[in-house]
């Protein structure tokens, strides 16, 4: 069983930049996929990005795709959001995730969530 923690939220003016961190520990990191969901105040949780065991492979939502990059280090377990370009849109608490089957853009694919990190992105 794996836990997860992510850090790195806060407070950003749109346009800006911000880099959100996962780490793991508790279980065998580079065994389990990796995903960033979101959830917006009064919105279902919806997947943002996800990577595949070793980082080669990587699946985007349409809302991220050409603005956010993630990635992982499975020596250090950990896995990153990158975010770029930030509209008032991207206001959402973020969650890591993880699960062994494979990437799904499926919140019910994931067994494992960290608590959450609130991003906040004014105008």
């Amino acid at each position: 069983q794996v836990e997860l923690r992510e850090s790195g939220g806060g407070l950003v003016q749109a346009g800006g930049s911000l880099r959100l961190s996962c780490s793991a520990s508790g279980g065998t990191f580079s065994s389990y996929v990796m995903a960033w969901f979101r959830q917006a105040p009064g919105k279902e949780r919806e997947f943002v990005a996800a990577v595949r065991w070793g980082g080669d492979h990587t699946y985007y939502a349409d809302a991220a795709k050409g603005r956010f990059t993630i990635s992982r280090d499975n020596a250090a377990n950990m896995v990153y959001l990158e975010m770029n370009s930030l509209e008032s849109e991207d206001t959402a608490v973020y969650y890591c995730a993880a699960n062994q089957l494979g990437i799904t853009p499926v919140a019910d694919g994931y067994d494992y969530w960290g608590q959450g990190t609130q991003v906040t992105v004014f105008s």
